[in-house]
This record gives structure tokens, C-alpha cells and sequence, in this order.
């Protein structure tokens, strides 16, 4: 398989190509005669025009890529090699959402043959691989795994925004079903990955390893907040607790923060719901998603007393939110939490506007109800930045005065306003 993949006699393809599957096909086509596959029509013709729908890669990144753009089985069917890319998110009552990986596998099911291979990037709770997908594939191809075709699993670990993480640069974790597909799979993952590949023992060891990987950083996450709700009740900035911390060499730098993405805000819940399955109850988990999940209530409720104090009037005041993605300088809006500081504030009847300059207002509207203000006012009774774009780097007190009444509160999430705001109150977390 790795000769043939190297000498274009056989194909590799990737299932999915969102933040993680377009770079990972991008990557292998600059070395392999690449089929980059996704079932939304639209953004395949986008990746066609050299265009990246998430607006994560240049043009650029297009060129010198021996890849075929296709949403059509048949094109598929040409592949020997699969990576599965698709997003594994959580329903409303934080259950995994299998469906899109379960629909994945019927894909391949329905193209696999003899002597192919299929490795899984998605991120799942430990047994999903060999438990849940294959037996789809077997099952539709009529082919069985180890025997007939191989399998394995290496966890994405792309981070949307980090233009210094990247696939290349990375360790990659690699599994397969069997010794000859270990060592396959990770040959091939060691054509793109420069840093090299750590061999797992089993494909349930890469699969929880990704796992723990987002559920430690929730943790930490959730300590922080913890902590921040604690100071505040004491009058002390976290940021400033934090800084003084941060000068023994073994203090971890984590930082307060609304939680939310594709991975941190929901691995966590996979971990935890495997575990109640197996009879088992997580605690310290579920607490510190709990703990992040009650961030944006509790960011809400904040300015809501400010406002109630200085403004009799609720239904007259105004807020302006800047922010939606889930994280700074990507247009990524999945299980962005801002959404829920959104919904907290209109439930008290505020009158809410919203700016982003990466977000797409269709795409909000959509997704959570609510889309981006065409012009901000000069009129606010408090300004939350929830997220620290570079955009919003440069806003000094002028900026914020500018657009705010006297009374006006400006909550800086992230702190990066610290010392810099005078004409207005300040808070953070």
C-alpha cells in the first residue's frame, strides 16, 4: 500500500474536509495523487476555485496539490486509502452525536475493497472505532476488517487560527487493527508529519489519548473560572493573581474564558457519557463542564447589575457584544459560547448588538437566531469583549468612550484591556 500510494498507483482520500480534513488532503496531495471528498456541493466547488470555506488557508495552499475535489461516490470509489474527518459534535442534552462518523462509514462501506485501508481522525470516546464504524463498513461492504481490509486511528490535532501548530509540526498519535497496519498507516502519516508519528499500542489508547488531551485543558479552564468567580467576590483581578503565580516555573498559565469550539467544550462530554455506560459516574469531569458551561450566565448576570444599578430602565438599555467565534481570529462559529452570553442578556430583555470581524452574520442567523449589527451605536450601557481578536487589540479608553455612556460598563473577558480603561468602569474575569 505505501509504495503504491507513493508511486500515484493508488489513491488516498479524505472524507470531510473542514478545519481538519482540507488541510490533512492539501498536505498528503503535495506527496500523493489525493480525492478530497465532502457531501456539501457548495464547498467543493469553493476548494475547486482554490477558495478554503473556512477562511483558514490562502489560495496559495492550493497550488502544486495533486487532488480531485468531488462530492460523487463513484470518484470515491478510485481510493485505496481513507481518512475519516468529519465533525463529532454533541446534541443539546450533550450527548455524542455519532452521526455524521456513522455516516462517513456508510460511505466507505459502500466504496471499500479488498486490501484497502480506512484510519478515523474524528474524535470519539474509546471503542467508538471498532465498536461502532466498522461494523458499518463490514456490514455494507461485506468485507471484514483485519482479514480483508485494514484499519486504524490517528486523532486530528489541527487548531483553527495557530498558524505555528500545524500538521506538520505535531507529533501524530497512529493506530492500527494489526501490527502490518501500524506500521503502514504510520509510514504514511510521516510523509506529511515532520515531527514524526508516536505508535500507539491499540486504537482505544489513540482514542482516549485525544480525549484527555481537550478534557485536561477544560479542567484547567474550569479552575480558572472557578477562581475568577472567587476573586471577584474578594475584589481581587484574577489576571493580576495569575501574573504573580506565573512566576514559579511549574505554574500552569491558563486563563478564565468562555469555553466552547468543536473540541474543549465538547471531548469532554464523550469521555464522561463512555463512562456512565460502563457504569461508572464521572465527577471532577462533569463538575468543570459545568463549571465552563455556567460562564456565559454568569458573565450575563454581571452586567445585568451593572446596568440595573446605573440604568432603571432595562428594557431602554443597550449591550453591545464583540465577539461570536469560539476562539480569536478564526470565523469558526461551532458551540461558540458568546452565543449563549447572547441569549442570557436578551432573556432580560436587553437590547443586544453584536459585532465580529471574522464571523459571517448569515452563518449566526442560522446557527443561533441572531445575526451581526450593520453599524454599532454610540449609546451603550455596557461593551462585553468576549473575544480577543487582533482587531480589538488597538480599542484604547477613547474607543470605548467613544461609543458608551458615562455609566458604562466595559467587560473585558480575557483581560486585555487591563491598566488601559479609565473614563468607564472596568471589569474582567
Amino acid at each position: 500500500m505505501y509504495q503504491d500510494l507513493l508511486d500515484k498507483k493508488k489513491k488516498l482520500a479524505v472524507i470531510g474536509l473542514g478545519y481538519v480534513g482540507l488541510p490533512i488532503a492539501l498536505e498528503f496531495a503535495r506527496k500523493l495523487s489525493v480525492i478530497g471528498f465532502d457531501i456539501n456541493a457548495r464547498r467543493i466547488e469553493m476548494m475547486r476555485r482554490g477558495e478554503d470555506p473556512s477562511q483558514e488557508l490562502e489560495s496559495s495552499a492550493f497550488e502544486g496539490c495533486d487532488i480531485e475535489f468531488t462530492h460523487d461516490l463513484d470518484v470515491l470509489r478510485q481510493a485505496n486509502f481513507f481518512i475519516v474527518a468529519v465533525p463529532t459534535p454533541v446534541d443539546e442534552h450533550n450527548v455524542p452525536d455519532l452521526v455524521p462518523v456513522q455516516r462517513a462509514s456508510e460511505t466507505i462501506g459502500k466504496v471499500i475493497k479488498k486490501g484497502d485501508y480506512v484510519v478515523f481522525e474524528s474524535t470519539v470516546y474509546p471503542g467508538c472505532t471498532e465498536e461502532d464504524c466498522l461494523p458499518i463498513i463490514e456490514k455494507l461492504s461485506g468485507l471484514s476488517n483485519i482479514t480483508d481490509f485494514k484499519s486504524g486511528y490517528s486523532p486530528e490535532r489541527i487548531n483553527p487560527g495557530d498558524k505555528e501548530h500545524t500538521l506538520a509540526s505535531i507529533v501524530k498519535v497512529v493506530s492500527g487493527c494489526d501490527a502490518e497496519s501500524l506500521d503502514t498507516i504510520a509510514r504514511v502519516y510521516e510523509l506529511v508529519v515532520t515531527a514524526g508519528v508516536h505508535r500507539a499500542s491499540s486504537i482505544k489508547v489513540a482514542e482516549a489519548a485525544k480525549i484527555i488531551e481537550n478534557t485536561q485543558r477544560d479542567l484547567n479552564i474550569a479552575l480558572m473560572n472557578e477562581l475568577s468567580i472567587i476573586f471577584d467576590r474578594m475584589g481581587i483581578n484574577t489576571y493580576e493573581v495569575l501574573e504573580a503565580a506565573g512566576t514559579k516555573w511549574n505554574f500552569l498559565r491558563f486563563q478564565p474564558g468562555l469555553v466552547g469550539g468543536h473540541c474543549i467544550g465538547v471531548d469532554p462530554y464523550y469521555l464522561t457519557y463512555k463512562s456512565k455506560e460502563l457504569g461508572y459516574d464521572s465527577q471532577v469531569i462533569l463538575a468543570g463542564r459545568a463549571i465552563n458551561d455556567g460562564m456565559a450566565g454568569y458573565v450575563a448576570k454581571k452586567v445585568l447589575q451593572h446596568i440595573i444599578q446605573h440604568n432603571g430602565n432595562i428594557k431602554d438599555a443597550k449591550v453591545l457584544v464583540m465577539g461570536a467565534t469560539f476562539k480569536e481570529n478564526v470565523s469558526d462559529i461551532r458551540n461558540s459560547k458568546v452565543a449563549d452570553v447572547v441569549k442570557e442578556l436578551q432573556s432580560y430583555s436587553l437590547n443586544v448588538h453584536v459585532s465580529d470581524p471574522h464571523a459571517d452574520s448569515g452563518e449566526l442567523m442560522h446557527e443561533y437566531g441572531f445575526g451581526l449589527t450593520a453599524e454599532t451605536a454610540v449609546d451603550y450601557d455596557a461593551v462585553i469583549v468576549t473575544v480577543p481578536h487582533n482587531d480589538y487589540k488597538t480599542w484604547d479608553d477613547a474607543a470605548f468612550a467613544a461609543i458608551t455612556k458615562t455609566h458604562a460598563l466595559v467587560a473585558d473577558l480575557k483581560g486585555i484591556y487591563r491598566g488601559k480603561i479609565s473614563s468607564r468602569v472596568y471589569w474582567s474575569l
